[in-house]
């Protein structure tokens, strides 16, 4: 705001200057209002309900599926609610008729399965099918049906080869009420004909490039880093296609972090446990310095995803980001960046930002670790889970501890394991010390202590809210600055 008081012309009245003080004031709080509740999500108790009363009459049903949603809340701290990736129904159940009224519509048609999505929150599909021999199926997300069997030790038939787009099992039939896994690669339909493709070995290849893609190739030479990640994503989407492209880019990106953070590895070995995988990812956290944002947004493009709200955390803490996501993987990316309210007002996503002779939490952050897209990884991974669970989980049974709750709603909960400390390349130090950007003490203190590079967070969602906590991430943003974890 203050660019703009600056120009107010003094020579005119002190009454004009009040009105043109006042009017761009008011015309920079509306826009901001405006700017910020663009997608402005709200609480869909009435879907939460039905897909509850679907999930809660299988296991009702199916002994076997009760006893994995028992182990998913006792042996990984999570709730069965959160890995439904689709639930069918056979026609004639009257809760088809509930559909449309609680947000469901339809959205396509599969081998005679109609397929139902709701937009207005976190909710599974609901598929319809007309010739079924079971009345209801719970689908339950994994990141591979062979390791989910495995882990269970369940002998039955897989739908789909190895590298198929879609990989399908039944686990368990009981008084017509099933149990199945379901594992995706950027495969959005229901069909056999997914099932069918198979990209083995390029999906292979692609994968193995992400994996082991150049991250770090000089301090001061992110443009290089990018041009070696465009040229892997432009070859893979040329083999692939734009979905399967995404799944497999940010299935190697949170291997990548898990490698870098100990609550990560020991949750995902919690999870293994079940045969779940990272499938209950609820969105990917990147951290970009201003020079390199426009670049960063324009990878997620490239890779299918599409701006959605947008978050600033006010004039004194000097950061934004921008929420993105993908609408066939349901990849959701959130990008934090340095920026000041003037540049909120326009589309700083798109059209680059100016450096600074100063750094934010953000931009401090990259200074000392890299770009999360290069170097340093994400910030953190989100993911859903029974909050007070996992909360006490792992920190009686692993001595990891949890942050205070920086949102504690009853439809969200969020809150940041204590960090992973990261070793400082001499040289980022050296960078920012000359450039007056942090002191002798400072810099002292990261050349000893390090600095915190990332987190696991613990997400939990109620009443389908799609949403987050713009003041709640304010205060966490602030909390995670460098300059305040010095040892």
């Amino acid at each position: 705001m203050s660019t703009l008081m600056n120009q107010v012309n003094p020579s005119k009245s002190d009454t004009s200057a009040t009105t043109l003080t006042d009017t761009l004031t008011t015309t920079l709080t509306t826009t901001l209002t405006t700017t910020l509740t663009e997608f402005e999500w709200k609480q869909e108790p009435a879907a939460e309900k039905l897909v509850h009363s679907i999930v809660d009459d299988v296991l009702a049903r199916n002994p076997v599926a009760a006893q994995l949603a028992q182990d998913m809340r006792d042996i990984s701290g999570t709730r069965v609610y959160d890995w439904v990736g689709h639930l069918g129904m056979k026609i004639g159940d009257p809760r088809i008729e509930q559909l449309d009224s609680v947000g469901y519509k339809q959205v396509s048609v599969d081998d005679g399965m109609r397929i139902f999505a709701n937009d207005r929150g976190v909710f599974p599909k609901v598929v319809v099918y007309s010739n079924h021999d079971v009345s209801l199926e719970l689908g339950i997300k994994v990141d591979s049906v062979a390791d989910f069997l495995a882990a269970r030790q369940v002998q039955t038939t897989i739908s789909g080869e190895p590298g198929a787009l879609m990989r399908y099992a039944v686990v368990s039939t009981r008084e017509k009420a099933s149990l199945s896994v379901i594992e995706r690669h950027g495969a959005k339909s229901f069909g056999a004909d997914e099932s069918e493709k198979k990209y083995s070995p390029k999906l292979a290849h692609h994968l193995e490039q992400f994996r082991t893609r150049l991250r770090s190739v000089a301090v001061e030479n992110d443009a290089q880093g990018f041009a070696i990640a465009n040229r892997l994503i432009d070859e893979s989407i040329k083999d692939l296609g734009q979905d399967v492209t995404c799944d497999i880019f940010f299935n190697a990106e949170r291997e990548f972090w898990t490698r870098r953070n100990r609550a990560a590895q020991v949750q995902y070995a919690r999870q293994n446990k079940l045969g779940l995988g990272w499938a209950n990812h609820d969105h990917h956290t990147y951290r970009s310095g201003r020079a390199t944002f426009k670049a960063l947004v324009e990878v997620w493009e490239k890779l299918g995803l599409v701006c959605r709200e947008r978050f600033y955390a006010g004039l004194e803490a000097g950061w934004g980001a921008q929420v993105m996501e993908q609408p066939v993987t349901g990849i959701v990316t959130f990008n934090d960046v340095d920026l000041s309210p003037e540049e909120l007002m326009g589309d700083f996503s798109h059209d680059g930002l100016a450096p600074k002779d100063h750094l934010g939490t953000v931009g401090l952050w990259c200074g000392l670790h890299g770009d999360s897209f290069l170097q340093a990884g994400m910030h953190h991974l989100e993911c859903q889970f029974d909050f007070e669970q996992l909360r006490l989980q792992l920190e009686q049974e692993h001595g990891i501890k949890t942050m205070k709750p920086f949102t504690d709603y009853s439809y969200l909960r969020q809150a940041f394991t204590e960090g992973e400390r990261f070793k400082v390349d001499g040289k980022r130090i050296d960078a920012l010390l000359s450039a007056s950007l942090i002191t002798a003490e400072q810099a002292e203190s990261f050349r000893v202590n390090g600095a915190i590079g990332s987190h696991l967070e613990n997400l939990e969602r109620n009443e389908g809210f799609k949403g987050f906590n713009q003041k709640g991430v304010s205060e966490i943003i602030a909390a995670t600055d460098p300059r305040r974890q010095q040892v």
